[in-house]
């Protein structure tokens, strides 16, 4: 597993169209098997194309404790059976941590709109261990990676939904509910904050999934 990828996270040049900081939720349609059911958080969409975390699909039979291990930092009780994200198909074996944004490391965190952030970087997990790491965080194995114009052309086929971001979902670990509780933001909210509306999977015909 590697983490310690110590190059510049990528630019922030996006287009007027972009994703960056909502959701990618796939739509009952979706074609492509890995990613049913599937909601990604998008960190980055520009001229080179897009990088997102699948933020409801955890490694199985991997706590963050047994990660911690095995690179040598001393596992606090806290994270020892904390889920890790599998973060989508693209480089399974390269770690990304997904954390809100009062924790930054120069040259190493991408910050994303809506107060979230996106680290490549051993000394996060140190830190994160040693109690000086950000407020809330995901480790991901692997990401979701589209190239240009990719994802522009499976938005049109319908493939995806888009949903405002929102933190309390992404560090949410009830990963079996997140896809419906997405859906419903679409409907006017979210069921755990009061409103009942719900968005019924099966109504979902001709709708584009342009922003």
């Amino acid at each position: 597993m590697d983490l310690e990828d110590h190059h510049p996270m990528p630019g922030s040049g996006s287009p007027s169209a972009s994703l960056v900081g909502r959701f990618l939720v796939a739509a009952p349609s979706m074609p492509d098997e890995r990613f049913q059911k599937s909601v990604v958080f998008i960190c980055k969409h520009d001229d080179d194309g897009a990088l997102g975390i699948i933020v409801n699909n955890k490694v199985e039979d991997l706590p963050l404790g047994q990660v911690y291990k095995q690179l040598g930092i001393e596992v606090p009780s806290a994270a020892a059976e904390k889920p890790v994200l599998f973060g989508g198909p693209v480089e399974t074996s390269r770690g990304l941590v997904l954390h809100s944004a009062d924790y930054k490391r120069d040259g190493e965190t991408l910050l994303i709109e809506g107060g979230m952030a996106l680290t490549a970087s051993l000394e996060i997990l140190k830190d994160m261990a040693g109690g000086t790491g950000p407020k809330q965080a995901w480790l991901a194995l692997g990401h979701s990676g589209w190239a240009p114009g990719q994802l522009d052309r499976e938005m049109q086929d319908n493939a995806w939904l888009v949903v405002d971001g929102d933190a309390n979902l992404v560090f949410d670990a009830d990963f079996p509910a997140k896809w419906q509780r997405a859906l419903d933001r679409l409907g006017g909210g979210d069921a755990r904050d009061g409103v009942t509306r719900r968005f019924d999977p099966a109504s979902f015909s001709h709708q584009t999934g342009r922003a």
